[in-house]
């Protein structure tokens, strides 16, 4: 059988994979085509081609590695976290694979998918009271795990978090960038470990990347200028004074940890920029209507971010926007609140166009 002239070709990967970990990284760069300014080349990074579909694969996979390495992880051992969902969902993925048991420990206000998508991949999930915020489900995990010797994967804290952003994200910028101009770097943060493993490998190799740093608008933890308390252990002593419930599931925490201050510390980041949550949903949807982009409500806020750089520069200057996972794990929040389930007026219309099996 001949093929098609002009038809889109694939070669394979030229290998095959010993397991699902073996596939996580090596994420692609995609220009936006349909949205900004036409002299501005904006890209994104989407993390969602993780096998997990966010970036927390490259931590979750790291931390478990680095802890078997290192012998502070035994085999069978239960391993615990507190996570928002994608580092959960990561750790799933990852615990499943090696044969660890896994216990999340997540606040109850996030979505209800990333609870059943770490529960399908065998972790048990213990749900926090929304009121005691992000502080409350870090306890609940240090508490599990003292009372039942079990590892903390600790992905607040843990130089492997960071380690393997410089290990694989960075790297993989530099070569997609290789000989090509780059001017921002757009990224917000959870753990903070992308923009502090990023920003140890650019501010040295591409030090005229200005990389852009945002959070919440109405959670400024880094923007008030407030120190975070922490107790010996660079673990959050008490809440942040800054933080209130925001609607960017996997940004921003009730407290600014410790991964994220070597970040502060050593300015890896060139500027700091708040954006609105509804800023977020927005540009979310308009990803995916204008570009077939799908990213979550903090992708679509970083995205936010990089367009508005855009809007203010100069003609040939190339952004590249991270996308930290998929929007399908938020079908119960915001980002699909005015998604119908039923046909609209103008489907209904379409239906009744023809005589035949239709409804409405």
């Amino acid at each position: 059988m001949s093929i098609p002239k002009d038809i889109r070709t694939t070669n394979g990967r030229g290998r095959v994979y010993d397991s699902i970990l073996d596939t996580i990284g090596d994420t692609p760069v995609i220009r936006v085509n349909n949205l900004g300014p036409k002299d501005v080349d904006i890209y994104v990074k989407a993390e969602a081609f993780n096998p997990g579909a966010s970036v927390k694969d490259r931590l979750a996979v790291n931390i478990i590695e680095a802890a078997e390495r290192d012998g502070t992880l035994k085999p069978g051992q239960t391993v615990v976290e507190a996570t928002s969902g994608n580092t959960g969902i990561g750790l799933a993925m990852v615990c499943a694979q090696k044969g660890y048991p896994l216990v999340v420990t997540m606040a109850d206000s996030f979505s209800i998918e990333r609870r059943r998508l770490m529960r399908m991949m065998g972790a048990k999930v213990i749900l926090t009271p929304r009121a005691e915020k992000g502080i409350g489900m870090y306890k609940k995990a240090q508490e599990l795990a003292e009372k039942h010797g079990w590892f903390l994967a600790r992905q607040f804290e843990t130089e492997a978090n960071a380690d393997i952003h410089s290990a694989t994200t960075a790297q993989e910028i530099l070569s997609d960038f290789k000989d090509k101009r780059l001017d921002y770097l757009v990224t917000g943060y959870g753990t903070g470990g992308t923009v502090t493993g990023v920003g140890r490998i650019l501010s040295k190799e591409r030090p005229e990347i200005n990389i852009v740093l945002s959070e919440p608008a109405n959670a400024q933890l880094i923007g008030s200028g407030h120190a975070q308390e922490r107790n010996a252990n660079r673990e959050p002593a008490v809440s942040h004074p800054a933080f209130e419930p925001h609607p960017v599931q996997g940004w921003t925490p009730d407290f600014i940890p410790a991964v994220l201050q070597e970040a502060v510390d050593n300015d890896y980041y060139n500027d700091l920029i708040p954006i609105a949550g509804s800023d977020g949903v927005a540009w979310a949807i308009k990803l995916a209507q204008s570009e077939g982009i799908l990213t979550g409500i903090s992708g679509g806020a970083t995205f936010a971010v990089a367009m508005a750089i855009a809007e203010k520069s100069e003609a040939g200057t190339v952004i590249l926007c991270m996308l930290p996972d998929t929007g399908e794990r938020y079908m119960t929040t915001p980002l699909f609140e005015d998604i119908a389930e039923d046909m609209n007026a103008d489907e209904i219309a379409i239906s009744h166009s023809t005589p035949n099996h239709r409804m409405g």
